[in-house]
């Protein structure tokens, strides 16, 4: 979960709030993204801004990614994290 740069996701506030009980394919697919943010981020990419926020136009805050069926994180640079806040896997997977 860690970069070269020190950067690294998490859930938060943790693995059994945000993807307990989700099928193994879906957490795999959860993780692999947050992994690429993680790189992203490595490579300098402003990662606040990616996903839909609360205020169209204007980065940081929870990010909504509708990348799976739909899932929110929250890039926090001062800490290199990528929070995963909360994953909604596909219909067909509940």
């Amino acid at each position: 979960m860690t970069g070269e740069s020190g950067w690294r996701w998490e859930y938060e506030p943790g693995f059994e709030h945000v993807a307990k009980g989700l099928p193994e394919r879906v957490v795999a697919e959860v993780e692999r993204l947050a992994g690429q943010l993680v790189d992203l981020a490595e490579m300098g990419i402003d990662v606040t801004d990616i996903g839909e926020g609360p205020r169209p136009g204007v980065a940081d805050g929870v990010r909504r990614l509708p990348l799976l069926e739909d899932g929110f994180m929250l890039a926090l640079p001062r800490l290199q994290l990528i929070a995963i806040t909360y994953s909604c896997p596909p219909f067909a997977d509940l």
